[in-house]
């Protein structure tokens, strides 16, 4: 955990917006969001000035979806309510469960280039993992696993606050489960990011407790839980 703050996931929307995502951002004032077809999440200042949300409404336009992910305020009582969802952040702060060298590697997995958005997106289509659209790739590296040539597992890198890589997308096709595809790739993964000095980290929905056992196994503690939630704009 040396030399990376723990505040930043506090609003690891918004740090990715302003940091390392910056150059698919689109911004008004104090609010920000990602590009079409990059990500639907948006993020406004953590100051008290009112003015940041009538900046997300120019931004995005009037009576339009605001995913507001985790964001640690709430906009104004007008804001129409669309979605409630209970989760957690967790991290790996110590680098796996086990130290076994070559634990993080793994045969058989590449990575996806330009060329495997359309398999990405039919997978992301089968297994619903998540937000994903056809940009969605250009946030991080993608890794998946094929069987005869067809794709049946990805993950990949979402949201990167300063010192840290967010692991998202993780899904497995419904005739490959069982193969521990999902381990492989995640370990994979966090073996990339702690090679470049950075922390693993991941969102996951409360109620999806197979997916946490998982995470859990491989070296993930909860940091804290967090509602993510979407609005409409007035």
């Amino acid at each position: 955990m040396a030399g990376r703050d723990l505040f930043v996931l506090d609003d690891p929307v918004g740090e990715s917006l302003r940091g390392r995502h910056a150059g698919l951002a689109r911004r008004v004032g104090r609010a920000v969001t990602y590009l079409p077809d990059v990500s639907t999440f948006a993020a406004v200042s953590t100051d008290p000035d009112p003015a940041r949300w009538a900046d997300l409404t120019e931004l995005l336009g009037r009576g339009e979806f605001a995913d507001m992910f985790s964001c640690p305020v709430l906009p104004p009582s007008d804001w129409e309510p669309v979605f409630v969802l209970e989760g957690r952040q967790m991290i790996r702060p110590g680098g796996g469960a086990s130290g076994t060298p070559g634990d993080e590697t793994d045969d058989g997995v590449v990575e996806l280039g330009a060329d495997s958005v359309p398999e990405m997106l039919d997978l992301v289509e089968r297994t619903r993992p998540g937000p994903f659209w056809s940009r969605t790739p250009e946030l991080g590296t993608y890794l998946g696993i094929r069987e005869k040539g067809t794709l049946v597992a990805m993950a990949g890198e979402r949201l990167r606050p300063p010192g840290w890589t967010e692991i998202s997308a993780v899904c497995t096709a419904p005739e490959a489960r069982g193969q521990g595809h999902a381990a492989r790739l995640v370990r994979a993964l966090a073996a990339r990011i702690e090679a470049r000095g950075e922390g693993p980290f991941l969102h996951v929905a409360e109620a999806n407790t197979g997916a946490i056992a998982l995470y859990e196994k491989l070296g993930f503690v909860t940091r804290k839980h967090v509602t993510f939630r979407g609005f409409r704009t007035p």
